[in-house]
Parts: structure tokens; sequence; C-alpha cells
């Protein structure tokens, strides 16, 4: 019979994780009392929030609850636990490698300034690789809305740290604001000093902003890119050059990307034959965690097990992770199969 096996069992790797949204929603709660901080109901009444990101006000309301939730992180502490508790829950989805993304911009104000919060962030995503076996890196991305010579300053510290946990360097918030390439030279500077270049694109605008950061940024990933769906030459393209989408359904319905989780173009980008890694993005206000996302195409998209073990394969090959680690996930992805 098809469709028996425990997806929370199929080896794969997470690489569209974002820092704050990362967060338990009992944690949020008992760092805001820490802090009184007053939390809006959206946020603590233990549901996920209703979004809809596809107009401005949506989109200004869904970062106003995201920068609530970071204004809870203020010290060591708090970011160590939750990068511990992150590691823990994807563990118990079956991943193996987890490349989490940040803006340390946004911490450095209460962790002694930026250099101070990125070397925070690295030792506490170490220790929680070491506690928890899951491995780790780190994705230094710099915000869209933002100037571009910010993200050029980003770039340089995520060059910087590239040996000591930083693998890759992206753009994101709303992509409907700013242009690729006024990004161009932070990513020049990224991929010349060994990062991978995964900027969003392809979410809240359509498949002309993959295609710019395909054409303008270099884009190794791209971080939804569910768009390129509506052009039948851009998915040719990905398929052909092997740039592997970062695929988050749940939060794409969440936002009001598409209406229901049918819509979303799973079966469209995998037959297409592009490359998909399926995120979470951000679980604290969307509510669900990684195997969630995997459920979901098997159950809105009739993926069978051997697909759901293709798009986890996937994953695992388009991560960072080395190669010992990359073969040792393939090989339970097919050992998997094969229960």
């Amino acid at each position: 019979m098809e469709n028996v096996r425990d997806v929370r069992k199929l080896p794969k790797a997470h690489l569209h994780l974002h820092f704050t949204g990362s967060m338990r929603p009992s944690t949020l709660l008992e760092l805001a009392d820490k802090y009184g901080v007053h939390l809006p109901e959206a946020l603590s009444s233990g549901e996920p929030p209703r979004l809809r990101a596809t107009d401005e006000r949506g989109w200004f309301r869904f970062q106003r609850l995201y920068d609530i939730a970071r204004s809870c992180l203020r010290s060591p502490d708090d970011i160590r636990r939750l990068v511990r508790e992150a590691a823990e829950e994807d563990v118990k989805d079956g991943s193996g490698w987890l490349e989490i993304q940040v803006d340390p911009t946004s911490y450095a104000p209460r962790l002694g300034g930026l250099i101070p919060a990125m070397e925070i962030i690295l030792d506490a995503v170490a220790s929680a690789s070491k506690e928890t076996g899951l491995g780790m890196r780190v994705l230094v991305a710099a915000n869209r809305m933002k100037h571009p010579l910010e993200a050029r300053t980003l770039a340089r510290l995520a060059v910087r740290y590239a040996d000591h946990g930083v693998i890759g360097f992206g753009l994101s918030n709303d992509e409907r604001r700013g242009l690729a390439r006024d990004f161009d030279r932070a990513f020049e500077i990224a991929r010349e000093g060994g990062l991978l270049a995964a900027p969003h694109g392809g979410e809240l605008s359509g498949p002309g902003s993959v295609r710019d950061c395909l054409d303008d940024l270099h884009a190794a990933r791209i971080g939804h890119g569910v768009r390129a769906a509506e052009d039948p030459r851009l998915l040719r393209k990905l398929a052909e050059r092997g740039v592997t989408c970062e695929v988050c359904p749940a939060s794409n319905v969440a936002l009001g990307v598409y209406d229901k989780p049918a819509d979303v173009p799973l079966r469209t980008l995998y037959d297409a034959g592009v490359p998909m890694a399926l995120g979470a993005d951000d679980p604290l206000l969307f509510g669900s965690r990684l195997a969630a996302q995997y459920e979901l195409a098997r159950e809105h998209h009739a993926f069978t097990d051997a697909e759901l073990a293709e798009v986890a394969r996937q994953s695992i090959r388009a991560s960072a992770a080395p190669p010992d680690a990359r073969d040792r996930l393939l090989a339970g992805v097919e050992a998997w199969l094969a229960s």
C-alpha cells in the first residue's frame, strides 16, 4: 500500500527557516512575560494569526508581528534557547541538516553590536548542533527594504565568518520593494567569498522576480520561487541550471499567495524537473513545521512516497552539507523507502 511511511522519519534537509520565525509559541509567551512585552492576540492566542500579505497593509501587519516577536529576544541565553529549540523541532521532523536564515543587524542593538550578535548566533548554532546531533549552518540575509550599502556590509561580514558556520547569503522581505539588481554588488562579494547565493523571489511578485534573482544575483537557490510556475520558459531555465526552489507551502497559503494548499504549484515544479526543498519559513506565524510540508504534498498533491523521497534527496543535494553528511542522509532516504 502506498503512502504509509511516516514522513517524520524521512531524512531531509531544511533550507528555508527564518530565525525568529522558528520560535516555539510557548517560548514567545514565556519571553514576553519575562520582559514585560505586551503581545497582540494574534501572537498570544495559541493559534496561528490570520494573515494575508498580498497587499501592502497585510505585509506590514505580518512584519509588525514578526518585529514584536523578535523584540523578545534580548540576551545571549534567549538566542541559545531559540536555536536549540529550533534544532530539537527539526530533529523530531526528520531533518538531518538545517540552514537557519538570519539578519544579524536586527539583533545587534540588544546584543552589543553587529559582530557580537553574529558571534553569539554562530556560537548558539554550534552548541545546538553538538547537543542535538543536527548538522546546522547559517545563511546571512540582507533586508530588501534597507539600503543596498547595508547589504554589502552584511555580505562582507558573512564572508568573514565563512569558516565559522556561515554558508550562504540571502535577500529577504517584500520583493515588491527594491530591485534585485540594486543588490548585485553585495551578492558578488558573497559569491567571491565562497558563499552560496539564495535570495527570495517569486513569492509576492511574479516570475519576473525569479528571473531577476537568476540574471542579476546569479542565485544558486531561490527562496520560494513558486511563481515561476506561471512561466514555462522560466521553469525550463531553473530545471536546466539545477536551481533549487525553497518552497514553503503552508507559508504561501497563510500569506495569501495561494488560496488553498492544493493551489500551491508543487506538482508543476516537480514535473518540470525543478529541484525543490520544502521549508517551514516561519512556523511561529504559520503554525506548521517541516514534516507538515511533506504531509501537505502527499495529501493535496498526491505525491507518492517515492516522490517525497526524491524531494528529500533534492533538499539534501541543494544543501551546503559536507559530502559525508550528505551521503549519510541520502542513504537514510533509501532506507526509508525500503522500510
